[in-house]
């Protein structure tokens, strides 16, 4: 429970260190769009269906997040040759501004104003290097099937 309810608490304070988006950019699924945009990153060549299948996500979530990754150029769609019906997704070869913007952005001020204790920040940045060093999002590949 204890470490459902910290993935929660790191969710959100990573969601108020993202640097806002275009004004007129829709607010809110920056999680599901993190997740389907890790999703493709990591299987290239990947169609909606098959993001849906691998994250859990509902597949109008996964359409809806890919449509806004499209927009802003974090990933390029093409039909499939084998079914022209179907659109293969991978990454944008070209580093957009707002992915840099993202890539670049650091969590500390998100961090320092969760803390009750703002000294402890060097801490909790070195404790979630490490933790970053060993549970990367391949780990979930590793855990059984739900």
């Amino acid at each position: 429970m204890e470490l459902i309810l910290l993935g929660r608490t790191l969710m959100k304070i990573g969601e108020q260190a993202l640097p806002p988006a275009a004004p007129d950019a829709p607010r809110g699924g920056e999680r599901t769009v993190v997740v389907v945009m890790s999703d493709v990153y990591q299987h290239p060549e990947t169609s909606v269906v098959e993001v849906a299948r691998r994250t859990g996500l509902p597949q109008s979530a996964v359409s809806t997040a890919v449509a806004r990754l499209r927009e802003v150029g974090s990933i390029v769609a093409e039909p499939d040759p084998s079914d022209r019906r179907r659109q293969l997704l991978r990454r944008n070869p070209e580093l957009t501004a707002r992915r840099r913007e993202v890539a670049t952005a650091r969590i500390d001020e998100a961090l320092a104003t969760a803390l009750d204790e703002p000294a402890q920040l060097g801490a909790v940045l070195a404790a979630l290097e490490i933790l970053g060093q060993h549970l990367t999002p391949e780990a979930i590949a590793r855990l059984r099937p739900q």
